[in-house]
């Protein structure tokens, strides 16, 4: 099931935008947590793990992964499912984690009532109606545009509030003293000197072409690489608001929208108050003879103590009075002339004396002024819908029994077959064949179907509409021929001996360095055209923070180097060829003269900790509770979604 996709698109209200699994995956360190036990010999073969009595099914999974998938193909249309195996760990453990929180909140007796998630529901734009109220038909359209049921919608509604309640509260307001940061203030002034060079892999690409025996051979110790991956061939049928024909808003729709909407296009009157409230009626009444009888409301107000600022409310539309005193109140307010003063009455406060010190008129725009807007608002929604009513038919079509050719046929969809496709939709026995670029997620969110599974309907991003996809053919994984790919084995070949000749190139630099040789002068000792001299290092700790602000990873010679003792060299592998590295000096660091840095510090440890007590709370409520994973079926799992998707 495809239940998030473009779901965060939608505007839910506060918390409910971030997913309960990506907040645990960036904020919680779950591959830190390790007191699971690893047996599952016990577990049925589709639970993957337990945690009290809330299991984690693979189908939840499956789920999950689809819903990571699609938001990584939000910047990325072509990433495949091989794409998310670095992120497979993290989002089984997170899923553990949500169950977790569930199973704690049952056991211990916090709900989240049915009342609480409405009013998250309600906040949702999508289920609003043209009257900017609550509709349940809005409601289901949205729930249908979003794949979602209402059960599915409101378990993720409840889990974030259950994080907002449970969670959030354990893990705010962390303190820690200043005399914690300064050692790692001082860290990150450290300055470390040394030299840094790279023995390039293109430097090794001269030798002999590559005879067919090692070819061959070189083919059938990498045959694995070279598989192509099992295909699919597609029946794609669009679904867009083409196939709708002329919908347009009416004259009576665009006035009665107009009318219904007149706080926005007809504009409201605004009152210039003063007010004074009291509980005592007598002196209520003495201010309101006072303002009565001539001069400025905050002079009559001033022997009860009060100032001009007090008695000062400024406008107010009468919604917005009623909320201070009451619609009783209001209504008096707004029907009496300007410079009236009204009380003492009975407010929802006090006693209240009002005085009406002007009157701001209503300026709306009148029906003529705004009828294109409404029109355009209108007939996109209407639009909308008509797609919704269009998708609903279809698939209902298909539940009845229908063909994926009779239910195209009937609705006039236009059809697209392809070759088979790779999970990334490539064409491997057709390069030239590219899918439009409205179906680029096509392939990768449908791979999954098989020949005798019905069709099934697929949004399209950016809200383009939707495809009804039909699979028409399986292809298994197979090797390609090695005739048809003689080029690219001949440069993966070439690639890999020069890679092997440049990392024998640097084992024999690096031990000239160990024994003591200058790196300058074992670099030089390789006589090899493309190896340049080493360069100069000279950075302090502080500068690696760059690459976390830019969401990069620190490159490995850097790691490396300020995780050496003085004196000392290793090697790290880049893309590029192999880097050596050597340290030469450290200068320890003194933040005493840098209070900002200590400040800076001592909020990351704060936050961090913040983190660890969450973390911590987690912990102890998954020892209380007891977890079990059936690491069999997860490794299952990872091979059926992961394994295989090759990207091609």
């Amino acid at each position: 099931m495809k239940t998030f996709r473009r779901l965060s698109k939608s505007k839910f209200g506060t918390g409910i935008l971030i997913l309960f699994l990506l907040l645990i995956l960036a904020s919680f360190a779950v591959a830190d947590i390790a007191n699971f036990s690893t047996g599952g010999g016990s577990l049925p073969q589709n639970t993957l793990a337990k945690v009290g009595k809330v299991e984690l099914t693979a189908a939840e999974l499956d789920q999950a992964m689809q819903r990571r998938l699609t938001q990584v193909r939000q910047q990325n249309p072509q990433a495949t499912y091989a794409d998310l195996a670095g992120d497979f760990d993290a989002i089984v453990d997170a899923l553990i984690q949500e169950r977790t929180l569930w199973a704690y909140a049952r056991k211990h007796g916090f709900t989240v009532s049915k009342k609480l998630v409405d009013a998250e529901i309600v906040k949702i734009p999508g289920t609003r109606g043209l009257d900017g109220r609550f509709s349940q038909a809005a409601y289901e359209a949205f729930l249908q545009q979003q794949r979602l049921t209402d059960t599915q919608l409101r378990r993720e509604i409840e889990t974030a509030l259950l994080q907002r309640l449970v969670i959030a509260p354990v893990a705010t307001n962390a303190r820690l003293g200043q005399g914690v940061a300064r050692p790692y203030a001082d860290l990150l002034l450290e300055q470390r000197t040394g030299s840094l060079a790279l023995v390039p892999f293109a430097a090794y690409t001269a030798g002999p072409a590559p005879t067919d025996a090692e070819l061959q051979a070189f083919y059938r110790q990498n045959v694995q690489r070279y598989t192509v991956p099992e295909r699919r061939a597609f029946r794609i049928a669009r679904i867009t608001d083409e196939q709708l024909g002329n919908i347009a808003a009416t004259d009576q729709e665009i006035a009665a929208y107009y009318q219904q909407n007149q706080a926005t296009y007809g504009g409201v009157e605004r009152r210039v108050i003063s007010r004074a409230t009291l509980p005592d009626q007598a002196a209520v009444a003495a201010i309101a003879q006072r303002a009565k009888a001539g001069g400025t409301f905050a002079a009559a107000a001033a022997p009860a103590g009060f100032t001009a600022s007090d008695v000062s409310v400024g406008p107010q539309t009468r919604a917005e009075l009623a909320a201070k005193t009451g619609e009783a109140v209001a209504a008096q307010v707004f029907a009496a002339p300007a410079g009236a003063v009204i009380g003492p009455v009975q407010s929802s406060t006090g006693f209240d004396v009002i005085k009406v010190e002007s009157i701001q008129a209503a300026g709306g725009r009148s029906l003529a002024d705004v009828r294109g807007e409404i029109a355009a608002k209108l007939t996109a929604d209407k639009r909308k819908n008509a797609l919704a009513d269009l998708v609903t038919k279809v698939e209902d079509g298909l539940a009845s029994g229908r063909t994926f050719e009779e239910v195209t046929t009937a609705e006039r969809l236009p059809v697209l077959t392809t070759p088979p496709l790779t999970r990334a939709g490539g064409a491997f026995d057709q390069p030239a064949f590219k899918l439009p670029p409205d179906y680029a997620a096509v392939p990768g969110a449908s791979f999954d179907l098989g020949v005798d599974d019905d069709p099934i309907v697929e949004p399209l991003p950016n809200e383009a509409g939707y495809v009804l996809v039909d699979v028409t053919d399986v292809v298994p994984p197979a090797p390609a021929p090695l005739a048809r790919i003689a080029d690219q084995v001949r440069s993966d070949f070439i690639g890999r001996r020069a890679m092997d000749r440049a990392n024998a190139a640097a084992t024999q630099v690096l031990a000239a360095i160990n024994r003591g040789t200058p790196m300058a002068e074992a670099v030089a000792a390789l006589n090899q055209s493309g190896v340049r001299p080493p360069e100069a290092i000279d950075l302090r700790r502080g500068a690696l923070s760059q690459f976390a602000q830019q969401g990069q990873e620190i490159p490995p010679p850097l790691r490396i180097f300020f995780t050496l003792a003085p004196g000392k060299a290793q090697r790290a592998a880049g893309p590029s060829g192999i880097y050596l590295v050597k340290l030469d000096k450290v200068v320890p660091g003194n933040a005493a003269g840098n209070p900002q840095l200590i400040a800076s510090e001592l909020t990351s440890l704060q936050r961090s900790a913040s983190e660890e007590l969450a973390l911590q709370w987690l912990n102890a409520a998954q020892k209380e509770l007891g977890v079990e994973r059936n690491e069999a079926a997860i490794r299952a799992a990872r091979s059926r979604i992961i394994g295989g998707s090759v990207a091609q």
